[in-house]
């Protein structure tokens, strides 16, 4: 089927050759052609222009017409959330409500209980009643603009429950319209039966999960959590050698709580992304400079938490890109709204609205290995966009915090 959208507004993100990020200066430039149109064939991108140059020969003759009047709308390519863990049984209300009344407040114990109480939840769940849950919060994220996410593992740490959620992106991947990436992160904490045997349970990971994982293909990238409290340097290498023997290309959290090395580790280990980076240094700019990895800012992390900023302009000035992401989960970030995460990012870290766009498309793509198939208007490229509701610029996305300025999703040339 042809799909017209007509007298779009703005057309943003657009290019006439596919990029695979922007980083630097560029990440402040954002193609937008005014008074446009879009033709979607099928599943992709066909053409696009200015309605000065629209022509009735582009749909001549063509049946299964569908046209589509963007007057006073923006179209944008849809985003990618390239961090989330939105496969989880149960919020965590109660520690939000123990933290503002300024209990168990020293933050690393609290976010390692708060992900062994979320373990043991999981161990309890059927994969039925997560994969329902995990649809809903699905769908919520699709009408927020979402039409690409990361799922991670992580909140089961037992090879039962670590299999189950990985089980159930899987089935997700299946049934959603949404395109899915499934990462395996098994090194999220050390379970309370390991804490005297750090090392019996990352054998456990490497010999047992990631076997399981790599026989039934239910990951595409191995995570580690490389932060004080958590995974040492020395131990996050030796998981994510071992999930190299699967193909399964390595995603860090890092830096959270201060300079741990886990920057050097990303870099060294050609990691996709490295996530997190509330603190970051000099040594750790340059490695990135000189690499592949995607830098990863979480807004909504740092927001839920009242956590220090990542040092978005400086990693911006010194040439660095930047990715965006939710992490939607139940524990740091209940929250999938990558409209929200943009207004974050323009008034919390002060990012311009062109730097917090393509750094919630095109380089949170890139963080998920989609560049070339999401994130930009390119012709050929899958028909994942966004229109909005009527709005004077695409700079009132994020001006209008804690709104929903989409109208319309679309996901493979199909109207959501």
């Amino acid at each position: 089927m042809k799909l017209i959208l007509e007298n779009i507004k703005e057309l943003v993100q657009v290019e006439e050759k596919s990029r695979v990020r922007v980083a630097g200066k560029e990440m402040a430039k954002l193609d937008v052609l005014k008074n446009a149109y879009l033709v979607v064939d099928d599943d992709q991108i066909e053409t696009f222009g200015s309605m000065d140059d629209f022509s009735e020969d582009l749909v001549d003759g063509m049946e299964l017409i569908l046209e589509i009047d963007c007057s006073g709308k923006i179209v944008l390519p849809g985003y990618c959330d390239s961090h989330t863990h939105l496969v989880f049984p149960a919020g965590c209300e109660y520690e939000f409500v123990n933290r503002i009344k300024g209990r168990n407040c020293e933050e690393k114990a609290r976010r390692e209980r708060m992900i062994l109480n979320s373990a043991k939840e999981m161990e309890q769940a059927s994969e039925d009643d997560l994969f329902e849950a995990a649809t809903v919060r699905l769908n919520e994220i699709k009408q927020m603009g979402t039409t690409s996410v990361e799922i991670k593992s992580g909140y089961g740490l037992t090879v039962e429950s670590e299999l189950k959620m990985l089980r159930v992106i899987r089935q997700l991947k299946e049934d959603s319209p949404l395109v899915i990436k499934a990462t395996f992160l098994g090194a999220n904490a050390i379970p309370p039966g390991f804490m005297n045997n750090r090392q019996k349970y990352i054998n456990l990971i490497i010999q047992e999960m990631l076997p399981e994982i790599g026989n039934e293909g239910l990951a595409d990238y191995i995570d580690v959590f490389c932060d004080q409290g958590f995974f040492t340097p020395a131990e996050t290498t030796r998981i994510l050698e071992a999930g190299l023997k699967y193909n399964l290309q390595p995603k860090i959290h890092a830096n959270e709580f201060g300079l741990t090395g886990g920057v050097d580790i990303a870099v060294n280990n050609q990691a996709l992304s490295v996530d997190y980076l509330t603190y970051i240094g000099e040594n750790e700019i340059s490695a990135l400079l000189n690499s592949e990895t995607m830098p990863t800012i979480l807004p909504g992390a740092a927001f839920f938490l009242n956590q220090a900023l990542s040092p978005a302009r400086k990693m911006i000035g010194a040439g660095l890109p930047i990715a965006l992401a939710s992490d939607y989960n139940p524990v740091t970030a209940p929250s999938g709204n990558m409209n929200f995460i943009q207004s974050l990012a323009c008034i919390n870290y002060c990012m311009t609205p062109e730097e917090a766009l393509n750094a919630s498309t095109l380089n949170s793509a890139y963080a998920m290995g989609l560049e070339n198939s999401v994130g930009s208007i390119c012709k050929g490229k899958q028909a994942n966009l966004l229109i909005t509701k009527e709005l004077p610029s695409y700079t009132a996305i994020p001006y209008y915090f804690g709104t929903n300025p989409i109208e319309t999703v679309i996901i493979n040339g199909e109207i959501y």
